[in-house]
């Protein structure tokens, strides 16, 4: 079964509680990222529970400065921790070294593939002339032989991945859109349903969840729909 994973992108430790408390009841895990952890740091992070966190920090610079910076976040316990694949081998196979200093209780570690806020223009724009499903599939091919736990991928590849990849490989996939809520800046979006019969193992939703008038009843109908076989 699908699990859902809520974001809590704030830079507010009380509203981040706040929905922690809400929505806790609907969801397998909480993901914290770059904006809220910035601001807030290791404090701010020990201050939001009631799930385990997904800390979504997408690590990217030499091998050795991501080694170190996974042992400085070995102590919060995070359960999935994210680096992006396009860093190299190298240095997922550092990452992979240092987190299994942790022991059984190492957080499993997630390459980013391409954004979800990329298209094939956006890629190009960049300097690679492959297809995001291109790209992507050669990303999580690299990540996954240096030691990878799993990806960070649109609901777009999903389905690519499970058919290329070791079926043990764990699937997150963001730019999760119910029925009728705006994109946004998301350009390669699904709905919950969808995702999850594209072979999706975690779905990570925010806006649709923190920006609803009730957020617990949000929360709640994404689970719901991940229920339905």
């Amino acid at each position: 079964m699908t699990g859902l994973i809520a974001a809590l992108d704030t830079t507010d430790v009380a509203r981040a509680a706040f929905w922690a408390g809400l929505i806790a009841p609907h969801c397998g895990m909480f993901k914290v990222g770059p904006e809220f952890f910035l601001a807030n740091g290791t404090d701010g992070l020990r201050a939001v529970g009631g799930r385990p966190m997904f800390l979504d920090l997408k690590l990217h610079d030499i091998p050795n400065t991501v080694a170190g910076a996974v042992r400085a976040l070995l102590p919060l316990q995070p359960r999935m921790l994210t680096l992006h694949a396009a860093g190299g081998a190298a240095m997922v196979t550092a990452a992979r070294r240092a987190a299994e200093q942790a022991g059984a209780d190492r957080p499993l570690l997630l390459a980013v593939t391409v954004l979800t806020s990329l298209d094939a223009a956006a890629l190009a724009a960049t300097g690679v002339p492959s297809s995001p499903r291109e790209q992507v599939l050669r990303l999580a091919r690299l990540a996954m032989d240096a030691g990878a736990d799993g990806l960070v991928c649109s609901a777009h590849e999903a389905a690519l991945l499970r058919a290329e990849l070791d079926q043990t490989a764990v699937l997150v996939v963001p730019g999760i859109r119910p029925a009728g809520f705006p994109s946004g800046d998301q350009l390669r979006t699904m709905t919950p349903r969808e995702a999850a019969a594209a072979g999706a193992d975690w779905l990570v939703v925010g806006r649709p969840i923190t920006a609803a008038a009730d957020p617990a009843a949000a929360a709640a109908a994404i689970a719901a729909e991940l229920a339905i076989p």
